[in-house]
């Protein structure tokens, strides 16, 4: 009589997932690295992104009165950073395979903590922007760099919650930070004859510097080449089991560049975060900061203007660790958030374009505090996507891996040095209306864009696992033919 299986319930599968079964010691090994990964890489995340949410933060609390800000100047700003930001992105994660990510990461964030403090000291907006350029290049391996650490630690089952929980930290970084402001201007604007923005500045700095000395003590490197004191032998033995094992060779080579710059891999993920990333742009941009301050009738305090926009980071966790945690739950299926995302940027354009229409109304103020707190949940696609390239890289050679991490934070952002200012200018405050219809455009194609890379990787994967049954079945009979 034949056994009839029955599919596993959801009762059953959430019961598997929450209940894993651990090889012997593995289950320590991982208490190990998710302390000290997390821990340092988060509060990495968490002060880099305080310090460029700041600057947005002291912007609407004097800083634009105090150096005579006009124009798109706040804008232009945000561009010297991200060009500096992008020409440091294929470098720093190429630096990982000469430089250990134990001194690299925080001499990297030294530097930047030093940026940070002497922007205190400036007197026109041009100052900032040299700052800006290179605090761009020392952050921009910070994003990538660590999703390259988490893809080599940890495996597909494991890597969307910690991808989840360290881009969470960058938004808590943007979240606190208008806090911080408020406080920061409360208590310490004129103190030693210094305005709250400028203490700011000093403050971020500061808060930086014991984060870069942890890791530099604390930080364990790569599997194959950790030296931590922590780690047993038997421990860092079983880290590198856990993984599949690919080549490590020098990535300095034309074959390399080659092959990493002709593959569909590097295109199909670089095209996909750049039209991702501009999806984030409602709160990249900070518009709903700008939206306060250039209110129609309503007049803001500054500490409105600095706590209001704290809600957009808050929902931006949320959707974070709960798309992060269901796309682990099931098996690894990121692409689901490009369609959330999808309906989300539609959505959330056409209730700001709708409020337009009558801006005096209080209601239009009540539809677009919601529309801009729902498309915070858009960062949700920042762990998800970066964890789904690491997924379908997993079994490629790091460097190529790290190519094509750097490659879709560079190419977001190249666009992003323009994409701000052509539709989301300060000037354009507070409707932004041509960055609407942008969103919707790029919303669709977003979407579309999932649906093809969804069945690519889908495709190739099946490849991989075909032939790898091939070659098993291949050496198997080879086995029994010497054995005969």
């Amino acid at each position: 009589m034949a056994t009839v299986t029955t599919p596993p319930t959801t009762r059953s599968k959430l019961r598997e997932y929450f209940h894993t079964e651990y090889q012997p010691g593995e289950r320590k090994l991982i208490q190990k690295i998710d302390f000290f990964i997390l821990t340092f890489c988060c509060l990495s995340y968490f002060t880099n992104y305080l310090d460029r949410s700041n600057l947005s933060n002291a912007y609407v609390s004097g800083m634009k009165e105090d150096l005579g800000f006009v124009g798109d100047q706040l804008n232009q700003i945000n561009t010297c950073f991200t060009v500096g930001y992008v020409v440091g992105q294929i470098p720093a994660n190429l630096s990982l395979h000469y430089f250990k990510p134990r001194y690299f990461f925080p001499a990297c964030m030294l530097v930047w903590a030093g940026l940070t403090m002497v922007t205190a000291s400036v007197h026109n907006p041009q100052s900032i922007m040299a700052i800006r350029f290179f605090q761009g290049i020392v952050e921009a391996t910070t994003f990538v760099g660590t999703h390259f650490i988490l893809g080599s630690w940890y495996t597909e089952r494991e890597l969307g919650k910690r991808s989840g929980i360290f881009t969470a930290s960058g938004l808590a970084g943007t979240m606190i930070g208008g806090f911080i402001q408020t406080g920061i201007h409360s208590s310490l604007d004129g103190r030693n004859g210094l305005r709250g923005w400028r203490w700011l500045f000093i403050m971020d700095g500061i808060i930086t510097v014991p984060v870069a000395l942890y890791g530099l003590i604390f930080f364990p490197d790569t599997p194959s080449t950790t030296k931590a004191f922590y780690l047993t032998e038997s421990e860092k033995a079983l880290a590198v089991s856990r993984v599949p094992p690919v080549e490590d060779r020098s990535p300095v080579s034309w074959t390399f560049f080659k092959k990493s710059f002709s593959s569909w891999f590097f295109w199909g993920f670089v095209i996909l975060w750049i039209i991702a990333g501009e999806t984030e742009s409602f709160s990249s941009n900070a518009l709903l900061a700008l939206y306060l301050k250039s209110h129609p009738t309503n007049k803001y305090s500054v500490s409105q203007l600095n706590n209001y926009p704290t809600g957009v980071p808050a929902v931006g966790i949320v959707s974070t660790l709960f798309w992060a945690t269901l796309t682990d739950f099931l098996s690894g299926k990121r692409y689901l958030v490009g369609y959330f995302i999808g309906i989300t940027g539609v959505a959330t354009s056409a209730m700001i374009l709708a409020a337009s229409k009558d801006p005096t109304n209080p209601e239009s103020t009540s539809v677009v505090f919601g529309a801009y707190y729902w498309a915070g949940a858009v960062y949700a696609c920042q762990a998800t996507f970066f964890a789904w390239a690491n997924d379908a890289l997993r079994y490629e050679e790091q460097m190529f891996r790290a190519i094509v991490l750097a490659g879709m934070n560079l190419g977001s952002n190249a666009v992003n040095a323009w994409w701000s200012i052509v539709f989301y200018g300060a000037s354009m405050a507070p409707w932004f209306s041509r960055g609407m219809w942008a969103m919707i455009a790029v919303s669709i194609l977003l979407a579309i864009w999932t649906v093809a890379l969804s069945y690519t990787t889908a495709k190739h994967e099946r490849m991989r696992k075909a032939e790898l049954a091939l070659s098993s079945g291949a050496a198997d009979r080879k086995s029994v033919i010497d054995y005969a």
